[in-house]
């Protein structure tokens, strides 16, 4: 019996629950008692000991049992203080007794702050958490957060880690790739809720190290081959692991961002998505330096987006397409028929889950709808739309050539702006001749707005005089002025009529099935930008002197947060870049369907409309500020306008009156569609470097910020 009795104390102790590795450090102290002591007791490095007071590591059978008994012993002759206030707390969560037995409940707790830098270790699936670890509002499928970074331990253990979000630590017994799956889907608790209810979870997304490459039979680096084809030949002997353990891969293989998963069962998912940084998959030119990040940094990097946007699912522009989706699901769950089922329908306010061809004037050039044209045969204005974000340049004028200084503003979150609010399509175009324009009725109208005269335009009710030369026309791109008639998105032909002017299209391909489909995912997306800005000390409704005093430098307060920013940034531009995505190699042939036309968010005809409402949104803008300070721009790129000035600052500019700036023009802030200061160089340089390319209208808000001109950008 005494054999049995031991047994079950030896079972008790392996799940007894430690004291925070705070408590443990300070009743080690309390006692007296040095680390080497303690693992001298204990029969462990003195290095092991250290690691369970900071966290980084928990104790493991036997030396748990061991350690669990001291630190009992310890914390009865060192009780913990109280807290101060905490009797107070207990009166005020319950301030009166129920006054039924039905209504009576136990006080709810209240949540704790999120730690930020509390760092646990957990071995199998026992997990230890800190106490301030919040315990309210979360789902405990997903309670380890996110995604993981997997690592392996740099010790003679070799011990696999998963890193997760608010500095958790897991241990991982996974021996191989199939294992890591299996362990990540039955004891990870991994994944995120789903953001819309008829939407489905977020699979659970691990990032692998080149530790973990390595240690799971992986290459750490894609040879160019593979780097051409990205992915891993289907050869390759961890394909071959994962296929025997009846696991499969997506079309696109084994490549930086790979989905293992198993067929659905019911509403049951099996799926799991990888992160290789080391093959590419965080793109430098949107993560920044992500890539090669300790583990923890890279999981608190990854754990934000996630938690502000939502779980990467690829690049930054499949994240962005893949928003819009989890937003606003194809289908929904209908009402219970007759027999009690529900069946799948189409949720409202969602494309759908087939994909519509768009109008032969949205589609590009290679469109299977355009396979009859001739081989080279370039299209028009009046046979293909041409709605792009500005680049626009002018010689300054003489009084220009004069100031000091130029000076640029930067609109933030331009096309997420342009997208709030925004009526587009969420059916197939349907074909009118002679149409009546109606303002909110989405869609391309063939229309000629030459007769549109800058010179004399309404500004609100009024009509104003301006310097028409000196403004760029808000119907193309490059700011000429339309020779007849050409094909716009409604956002373009809206603002002609906001001029004052009069239309009369022939033509258009209007959709009435329509919605502010992309509501939710400006909210969210502007949500996520504002927030971490303010983490980094950017505060929205400051005053313009302290804006740009926190602008100044924003980026070194916390480098891992403004690799989130960037990222923020690149999920609105290439979400609304992949609504109109082009063929990819793959021996695509013109005329040809290629793979992203079977995506119900193949829709070239929401990205023009976005694109078209940003560029007018920018125009009018630069038309309030030239008919109330006669100052007009030099050049423009996509959300960026120089001026030419006395000043260094944009408040030396920029007509603010008490604090308050002038309604419908430029204002100072964080908030989209407000705008920043980009850059600031002097007028000598910007006509020297026009004078040494003879290029006299060569864009300069490329360069304000940086103030460099390389041979290749100037063309020559």
């Amino acid at each position: 019996m005494p054999g049995l009795f031991d047994a079950v104390d030896a079972l008790l102790a392996s799940r007894a629950a430690l004291p925070p590795p705070e408590e443990r450090k300070r009743l080690r102290q309390a006692h007296a008692l040095t680390v080497d002591e303690v693992a001298a007791a204990l029969q462990v490095r003195r290095a092991t000991v250290t690691s369970w007071e900071s966290g980084r590591t928990e104790p493991r059978p036997p030396e748990r049992d061991a350690y669990a008994r001291l630190l009992d012993g310890l914390a009865k002759l060192y009780p913990a203080p109280a807290e101060e206030g905490a009797e107070a707390t207990e009166e005020e969560e319950d301030p009166e007794p129920p006054t039924d037995s039905t209504t009576a409940t136990q006080p709810t707790p209240t949540p704790t702050p999120t730690p930020t830098t509390t760092s646990t270790r957990t071995t199998g699936t026992r997990t230890t958490r800190p106490p301030t670890a919040p315990t309210a509002a979360t789902d405990d499928r997903f309670a380890n957060g996110p995604l993981a970074v997997i690592d392996v331990d740099g010790d003679a253990s070799g011990q696999v880690l998963a890193y997760c979000q608010g500095g958790l630590i897991l241990e991982v017994p996974a021996k191989s790739l199939p294992s890591l799956v299996e362990w990540t889907l039955s004891e990870g608790r991994l994944g995120q809720p789903r953001l819309s209810g008829p939407g489905k979870d977020a699979d659970p997304l691990l990032v692998l190290t080149e530790a973990a490459l390595d240690r799971f039979g992986l290459p750490t680096s894609l040879t160019p081959e593979e780097r051409t084809a990205g992915r891993i030949p289907e050869a390759h002997k961890v394909v071959k692991q994962l296929k025997r353990a009846q696991w499969q891969l997506t079309k696109r293989g084994f490549g930086p961002w790979a989905r293992i998963y198993r067929p659905a069962t019911g509403s049951e998912r099996a799926c799991v998505q990888l992160c290789i940084p080391s093959w590419g998959a965080l793109d430098p030119r949107h993560w920044d330096g992500a890539g090669s990040l300790p583990p923890a940094d890279l999981a608190r990097v990854l754990g934000v987006f996630a938690a502000r946007v939502m779980t990467p699912r690829g690049s930054t522009a499949v994240t962005g397409l893949e928003l819009m989706t989890a937003l606003h699901p194809p289908t929904r769950a209908s009402e219970p028929d007759a027999d009690g089922k529900r069946h799948s329908e189409h949720n409202p306010g969602s494309l759908g889950k087939e994909p519509v061809d768009p109008a032969p004037c949205e589609a590009i050039d290679g469109h299977p709808l355009l396979k009859d044209l001739p081989r080279f045969y370039v299209r028009g204005p009046g046979e293909k739309i041409f709605e792009e974000a500005y680049d626009w340049a002018r010689p300054l004028t003489d009084d220009e050539c004069m100031r000091a200084h130029l000076v640029g503003l930067d609109v933030n979150m331009a096309f997420a702006a342009g997208a709030n609010g925004l009526i587009v399509g969420l059916g197939a175009p349907t074909h009118e001749k002679n149409p009546v324009f109606d303002p909110k009725l989405p869609g391309a109208w063939l229309v000629d707005l030459s007769h549109v005269d800058l010179s004399r335009v309404k500004v609100g009710k009024e009509w104003v005089d301006l310097r028409g030369d000196l403004l760029p026309s808000p119907f193309t791109p490059k700011g000429d002025r339309p020779t007849g008639p050409a094909w716009y998105a409604t956002p373009t032909v809206a603002y002609a009529v906001e001029l004052g002017y009069e239309v009369a299209p022939t033509e258009a391909y209007v959709r009435h099935d329509n919605g502010r489909y992309l509501d939710g995912w400006y909210a969210r997306l502007r949500d996520a930008y504002v927030a971490t800005m303010a983490d980094l000390g950017v505060q929205a409704d400051t005053s313009p002197e302290d804006f740009l005093k926190a602008m100044d430098g924003y980026k070194k307060r916390d480098p891992e947060l403004a690799i989130v920013v960037s990222a923020i940034k690149a999920t609105v531009k290439g979400g609304l870049g992949k609504l109109r995505e082009r063929p990819r190699g793959e021996g695509w042939r013109p005329g040809e369907p290629w793979r992203a036309l079977s995506r119900p968010t193949w829709r070239p005809d929401i990205r023009a409309a976005v694109i078209s409402r940003t560029r007018v949104n920018l125009h009018r803008k630069v038309v309030k500020h030239a008919a109330f300070t006669g100052q007009y721009p030099v050049a423009i790129l996509s959300d960026c306008v120089v001026y030419a000035v006395d000043g260094t600052s944009p408040l030396d500019f920029l007509p603010y009156r008490q604090g308050k700036a002038l309604p419908g023009g430029f204002k100072l802030g964080v908030n989209p569609g407000l705008v920043k200061h980009e850059g600031t160089q002097t007028v000598l340089w910007g006509e020297g470097v026009r004078e040494q390319y003879e290029a006299p209208e060569l864009n300069l808000a490329r360069y304000i910020k940086a103030g460099i001109v390389s041979d290749a950008d100037s063309g020559e």
